[in-house]
């Protein structure tokens, strides 16, 4: 099996069930429960970002937290992927970091286009549990061939945007990504929706860690991933807003 996050794939939770110590093994519910404290502590912290900016915070110093709440957050997510086993402490890191990045990048983004976050919050949201409701009934099957594709496109996407940002440091201008034209219009569109599916395949290993009876602290890890999904959505997002609404 494959998965176009590169957090979770099948081959993780088979080999944390291998290593992983003996003890109660990961469920779903324990995973959906660590999920929304992730979730709440990428709010709270998010939040408080945003309190700070409202209240006298300068753009510069927003987007200083949105750079150092990135870089950061990067570094966690490297420290989980290859050590699993501390996620309990490193996931809960992660969200709060993100956090930091999203409440500036939210705000500096709000006060440039009102009410474009609520928006992308609400999109963020719909998409994601009409991802749950689709793969729970049965309406979007994560076949092989379907994995296959999600994990080419977004390999494509990531290798893009690398492309676009050491390209960027010699002011080379790579287009669609930032252009409001309706080429980068529907190109924001191609890549929200590969985030989406990337939902449906994160919901999938989830499952598989939960059948294959993978350690209690994979739960986190779980988490996690899908975590890093819903960062990167909610970001694709709010930029095709904002393009729409620059031009």
């Amino acid at each position: 099996m494959k998965t176009g996050n590169p957090v979770l794939n099948e081959k993780v939770f088979l080999d944390a069930a291998r290593t992983g110590p003996a003890q109660e093994p990961m469920t779903l519910s324990g995973t959906v429960s660590k999920s929304f404290t992730l979730l709440t502590l990428l709010m709270m912290s998010a939040s408080w970002i945003w309190y700070l900016g409202s209240t006298g915070g300068s753009p510069g110093a927003m987007m200083a937290w949105a750079a150092g709440g990135s870089i950061a957050g990067f570094i966690v997510a490297l420290v989980t992927i290859f050590k699993k086993e501390w996620s309990a402490f490193t996931s809960p890191l992660y969200a709060i970091l993100e956090g930091f990045c999203l409440g500036a990048i939210s705000l500096v983004t709000q006060a440039q286009y009102p009410g474009i976050v609520m928006q992308a919050v609400g999109l963020t949201f719909a998409t994601l549990f009409a991802m749950l409701l689709a793969y729970t009934t049965g309406l979007i099957k994560p076949t092989e061939n379907f994995k296959l594709g999600v994990v080419a496109a977004t390999g494509g996407i990531a290798l893009y945007y690398v492309a676009a940002m050491i390209l960027g440091c010699f002011s080379v201008h790579v287009p669609l990504i930032y252009d409001s034209g309706p080429w980068g219009i529907a190109f924001s569109a191609f890549v929200i929706v590969i985030a989406a599916l990337n939902l449906v395949l994160d919901f999938d290993f989830i499952e598989s860690g939960v059948r294959d009876q993978a350690p209690k602290f994979m739960e986190w890890y779980g988490a996690f991933g899908l975590m890093v999904t819903l960062v990167w959505l909610y970001l694709e997002i709010l930029r095709m807003l904002a393009k729409s609404r620059s031009r």
